[in-house]
């Protein structure tokens, strides 16, 4: 069977046609177009399966709408800005072991061009190159004439991004100032998300130092909720830590030796005074501020010197691990031994009720400890029940009678209230932190630096935020349940440092010190895609590209005439790409992975509504998961990665296509799993020597007339094609490929299983629209059946199926329904008894059982309950029939109507009459499945054969069966 396909040759085939023949090389034309883009791929590896799973939601929808009559455009470029690409060569160049592995073992790199990959530019182009031949590999229908890379190595593209950081600037969306920033101290540069190996959407979060005073020194507690300080009953330190004692600005502080580290990259003045452990610290007394009273210093496992100062308070009325470190002190007094501790000092120690909030008493901390059953500090359940607490106060949380004039208020009405008073006292500080690790592409374990003179984008800007709120309300987002995330995202995102000193990128036109980072260059770069053709076949060159022509190709401003003039270019090449960007203008769909929402899809928004008016803004945004492989995240440093080149080696493009597009849908995580493409492998190849040895069939056998069956694959078929399309149009590519593949094969083969000759011409016809309706999914497969078929050129351009309404033939589809329900009873029954039948008898229901199951229909259009539904029919029927059968017959009917769709329950009362009619011409069908004889009564018929009196247990559209 496998003879019949060799997917590598096949692939190979219709790569070199579709090439040949330009059939994916769009150009304005009359037609209604499509723009489709996915995100351009860093060039620092090889593209692997994420990269496959996203790209090919945008391809499978760019085929159907270029079957659909739309001229389609779907470009491709490549990413090679910032530290990704120049992080990985110098790790090389210091002969990093690790990295070197993996390119050799993983990526699949020679020993000898790696040792060139110490060019971060070398290293690039390597994987552009590899990487181009795999897009075309899978089958993506790419408009290569249009494709580029970023950074200054390619001019004409360092234009276009200067002249989109001037239209930022000039419209007051740049902004120079000091923020906090994630930082890596070896780049001595900013670190966006493209850039970290670890930490993507990790920002600087913004820590309130509470002072407590312990003789001449001051103990900076970090929290997040310094509102809470009026419920302090002591301080932690952990034991074990190195604590040193520094000056910052003036003061005396005690802090771990990492938070002085992160404190001196803050814009303060921190001097070395001299280091102490913690344990010499626990059993003495501070002052804690606001509140004036002394409190004892405690000594706690969980906290850890990394996070925040190394120094915690305790709330334990409001915080769970405060309160469980207390009760671990009482339940483990060796803990407290070794300070001169009393149990007596912890049992003193009484939680202080601050907020009253719903579904809680006076002690939040204390009830969800108990509710969920924490052990102690350790257990896990610790984190859980201090986010419970966490979010149900802030939210929900009322302030007390302790807080005085803010009481009354919600937490979050006067939380910053409340900072600001403290600030404004000197009781309090700020300092930033990174709540998750976060690694930059070089190797380096990031901090939070506070930078002066950097340049930012303004996101935090209210106008701003509505104009990307306006564009969002009038996008479609696929799924829509993605939209909320969105909506918060443009609420929360603040300003971001959009520039970075060290790797590859384009200069800022105004202070070229600093090159546009990896995340600020890839917003509106789908307009050059418009114009790159130009640059491509040299019609020009890129110093032409000034900021005056960009403003007239782009934005329609200035005067064609002039610009022609003092650039010396040809008036109607000017005119041809102002016209090329307005016909392609704006994106119709733009498609990534949901880790990219949070930054790159919201500034992908933010970007177009800051530069370009309301008609040139994104139309659509489908959003989807992240890869797992078998069952696990996807990872490169832990060899969890295939690599999408040797993934096309080992199955073949269709049936990684096939194996991806069936995983998963929506937000959903695919979970590629190497056994799934093995099975779709073997479906693959039955389903294509399926319909060609069905074609062989269709052109030996004739049927004059149109049968019900006949009737039922063509109201089928056409509602698959509504189905289809309808599912791929809206993104949900894993249930258009579903019903594409597999349901049209199951109702095909039930056809074939319900008749002994095909209806040719049908079939033919058939054939052909379900290729076309595999067409977006596995390309090649379906031109190689194409081509079989007798059709030409490519079904790649052949006119997808249109939907037809009236031949959706509801009769036919609910006379197929009863005959499989019939046949899968039977085969149950036959299974249960454990003999070998010799015949089966079967027995339609009477015709009063008819008039009580209309009736019950009646009644329950009527909203009648089943309780009224009994005593009418009792009261209507009782003369002829018992009391008991009728409300046997009641339940049956009444279940069977409710459980049943509004046009099945219609076709049910039509059906009534035909239901003998229907069984009787399966009577062949029936016997050829079971091989057996097949006898077919109606159950009030005179001399029945009924030795067991099976006709009495007969319901509509349930008969009775016997067999013996």
């Amino acid at each position: 069977m496998s003879k019949l396909i060799n997917f590598e040759e096949l692939e190979k085939k219709w790569i070199k046609l579709w090439r040949e023949n330009g059939i994916f090389e769009a150009d304005p034309n009359d037609k209604s177009k499509i723009f489709v883009t996915f995100p351009f791929p860093y060039m620092n590896g090889p593209l692997h399966l994420g990269h496959a799973f996203t790209a090919l939601r945008v391809d499978v929808y760019a085929r159907l709408k270029r079957m659909q009559g739309f001229n389609v455009l779907f470009p491709w470029a490549w990413h090679w800005t910032g530290a990704t690409i120049a992080g990985q060569a110098k790790r090389i160049a210091e002969h990093d072991e690790h990295v070197i592995k993996v390119l050799v073992e993983i990526d699949g790199v020679n020993p000898r061009e790696v040792e060139k990959f110490i060019d971060p530019i070398y290293m690039a182009k390597y994987y552009t190159n590899e990487n181009k031949s795999v897009v075309d590999g899978l089958g993506f229908s790419v408009d290569w004439r249009r494709e580029f890379h970023t950074t200054s190595h390619h001019k004409a593209f360092s234009k276009f991004i200067e002249w989109q950081y001037l239209k930022l600037r000039e419209k007051g969306y740049i902004v120079k100032g000091t923020h906090p920033i994630v930082w890596c101290p070896r780049c001595k540069s900013p670190t966006g998300d493209h850039d970290r190996l670890e930490g993507v959407g990790v920002s600087p979060e913004k820590y309130i130092l509470m002072k407590f005073k312990c003789g001449d020194l001051i103990l900076p507690a970090a929290t997040f909720r310094p509102e809470t300080i009026y419920g302090v009953t002591n301080l932690w330190l952990n034991p074990n830590v190195d604590y040193l004692i520094v000056h910052v600005d003036g003061e005396k502080w005690v802090l771990s030796k990492p938070a002085a580290e992160k404190i001196s990259n803050q814009l303060k003045k921190v001097e070395y005074i001299g280091e102490l452990k913690g344990r010499e610290l626990i059993g003495k007394k501070c002052i804690a501020p606001v509140v004036g009273r002394e409190v004892i210093i405690l000594p706690a496992f969980f906290v850890d010197p990394n996070n925040g100062t190394g120094v915690v308070y305790s709330v334990p009325a409001h915080a769970p691990y405060d309160w469980i470190a207390l009760k671990d002190l009482l339940d483990h007094p060796e803990l407290l031994s070794s300070y001169e501790i009393s149990r007596d000092e912890i049992e003193r120690i009484k939680p202080i009720s601050l907020i009253e909030v719903e579904g809680f008493g006076e002690f939040p901390a204390i009830e969800i400890v108990e509710k969920l059953k924490v052990r102690d500090q350790n257990d896990p359940k610790v984190e859980e029940a201090t986010q419970i607490i966490y979010k149900r106060e802030f939210h929900k949380g009322v302030l007390k009678s302790i807080y005085g004039k803010y009481a009354g208020l919600k937490v979050f009405e006067a939380k910053d209230k409340i900072i600001e008073e403290f600030l404004s006292k000197g009781c309090a500080d700020i300092m930033y932190d990174l709540t998750q690790k976060v690694i930059c592409r070089c190797g380096t374990p990031c901090i939070v630096k506070v930078l002066k003179d950097q340049w930012f984008l303004k996101y935090s800007d209210k106008e701003w935020k509505q104009l990307a709120k306006s564009a969002l309300k009038n996008m479609k987002i696929y799924p829509e349940d993605a939209r909320k995330n969105f909506e918060e995202v443009i609420d929360w995102l603040q300003d971001k440092a959009c520039t970075r000193a060290t790797g590859l990128g384009t200069p800022l036109p105004w202070d070229e010190k600093w090159l546009v980072e990896t995340l600020s260059d890839s917003t509106i770069y789908m307009a050059f895609y418009t114009i790159s053709k130009y640059v491509n076949d040299g019609r020009i060159s890129p110093e032409k590209l000034t900021p005056e022509l960009l403003d007239y190709i782009f934005l329609g401003k200035g005067d064609s005439k002039s610009i022609s003039k003092s650039h010396g270019l040809p008036l109607n090449l000017i005119n041809e790409m102002r016209s090329e960007f307005d016909y392609w203008y704006p994106v119709d769909l733009r498609v990534s992975a949901k880790e990219l929402l949070p930054n790159h899809l919201t500034f992908f928004i933010f970007h177009h509504v800051a530069i370009f008016p309301p008609e040139k803004w994104p139309k659509a945004i489908g959003v989807n998961g992240m890869l797992m492989i078998e069952g696990k995240p996807m990872s490169k440093s832990k060899g969890i990665f295939i690599t999408l080149k040797n993934a096309i080696k080992m199955f073949g493009a269709d049936v990684i296509r096939g194996t991806l597009l069936l995983s998963a849908e929506d937000l959903d995580d695919p979970d590629w799993r190497n056994k799934n493409a093995e099975d779709f492998r073997r479906n693959l190849k039955s389903i294509f020597n399926f319909m060609l040895e069905l074609k062989k069939r269709a052109m030996s056998e004739k049927i004059s007339e149109l049968r019900e069956i006949d009737r039922w694959l063509i109201s089928q078929i056409n509602k698959k094609i509504k189905t289809i399309t309808k599912n791929a149009e809206q993104l949900k590519t894993r249930t258009a490929f579903h019903e594409a593949f597999y349901g049209i094969w199951n109702d095909v083969k039930w056809y074939l299983r319900r008749v002994e000759k095909v209806n040719g011409d049908l079939i033919a016809d058939i054939l052909n629209i379900w290729v076309k309706l595999l067409a977006p999914f596995i390309p090649f497969t379906a031109e190689e059946l194409w081509e079989k078929l007798g059709n030409k050129p490519f079904v790649s351009t052949a006119s997808w199926p249109n939907y037809d309404e009236k031949k959706i033939d509801l009769r036919s589809d609910f006379s197929e329904k009863l005959i499989k329900n019939l046949l899968e009873d039977i085969l149950k029954i036959r299974k249960a008894i454990k003999i070998n039948p010799s015949r089966i008898y079967l027995y339609v229901a009477p015709a009063w059982k008819y008039d009580v199951y209309i009736e019950v229909a009646k009644l329950v259009s009527q909203k009648a309950s089943l309780k009224e539904i009994v005593r009418h029919v009792i009261s209507k029927f009782h003369a002829k029939y018992s009391r008991r059968e009728l409300i046997k017959l009641v339940q049956y009917s009444f279940e069977d109507i409710v459980n049943s769709p509004p046009v099945e329950r219609k076709l049910k009362i039509e059906s009534v009459s035909r239901e003998l009619e229907i069984y009787e011409s399966a009577k062949d069908f029936l016997e050829r499945e079971l091989k057996i004889k097949v006898s077919v009564y109606r159950a009030d018929q005179p001399e029945i054969y009924d030795p067991k009196r099976k006709a009495n247990s007969a319901m509509p559209f349930r008969p009775g069966i016997y067999i013996e």
